[in-house]
């Protein structure tokens, strides 16, 4: 129960690693803001999480509407009294040449897993600053990238840039955030074995892809969230603008070949 007490936002909740992560919140015993954007996956979850004995709240939320955001803030801060935790997971994506997207496709990946990020992360930051200001503990920001930040996958295009500006962004914001002690991190999740995965690939791709892997399978969606619960808590207090790559080794073997 190492995060008894605590109040945790999680968008993307809805499934992948969105999903491990809050249900890894709950078992360490935090109280879980479930925010995605598909009603079914998140009253399943509040109802998984409630049998815990943790408290559960779903919001449907588009994370690229920033008023929207806010207006979840604020009726997290009426329900539960403060924000002590945020994972700004939701993201979305698929695989297309540049030349053949339209800009709207474009556009809406570049809104989702760069805009979206900086909603969550930035008017998240501003409720912990007036907590801290308050004299409350300062709470903790964790952002879901991807190796797509580190080398340029192809028929990615938008989804690789937008990966790189936000851990640019998790640098800056920990920078700034630092006098009032509040982590700001990053993890880069190579080829996580979700939902969304199995939509895209054919069974035959995925597992010629994890054959590929030094680890000869894809990361598990836990395993993501036992590095975001490590990244959260008290023992990891000098811990912020950093960036944990958890690809069982995959970029290295890509730069090898």
């Amino acid at each position: 129960m190492r995060l008894k007490s605590k109040h945790a936002i999680v968008t993307g909740a809805g499934q992948g690693m969105g999903r491990d992560i809050s249900l890894r919140f709950a078992h360490e015993g935090a109280d879980v803001v479930l925010a995605g954007r598909t009603k079914a996956p998140l009253e399943s979850l509040v109802q998984e999480i409630e049998s815990l004995g943790r408290r559960a709240m779903s919001v449907l939320i588009d994370v690229t509407d920033r008023a929207a955001v806010e207006q979840m803030y604020a009726d997290v801060v009426t329900a539960y009294g403060n924000v002590d935790i945020i994972v700004a997971c939701a993201a979305t994506g698929f695989n297309r040449k540049l030349i053949d997207l339209t800009w709207e496709e474009a556009h809406r990946i570049i809104d989702v897993c760069q805009n979206g990020v900086v909603h969550t992360c930035q008017l998240g930051a501003m409720r912990m600053v007036a907590q801290v200001e308050d004299g409350r503990a300062p709470g903790r920001i964790v952002i879901i990238g991807s190796i797509h930040a580190e080398v340029p996958f192809s028929e990615a295009a938008p989804y690789n840039m937008a990966k790189i500006a936000i851990n640019q962004f998790c640098e800056h914001l920990a920078l700034e955030l630092g006098p009032y002690h509040i982590n700001v991190n990053t993890i880069n999740p190579g080829w996580i074995d979700t939902p969304n995965e199995h939509r895209k690939f054919s069974e035959e791709s995925l597992d010629a892809g994890a054959r590929a892997i030094p680890w000869k399978r894809m990361g598990r969606p836990e395993e993501i969230a036992g590095i975001v619960q490590f990244l959260v808590g008290d023992n990891v207090s000098y811990m912020s603008g950093a960036c944990i790559r958890a690809d069982g080794a995959m970029l290295p073997a890509l730069a090898l070949h």
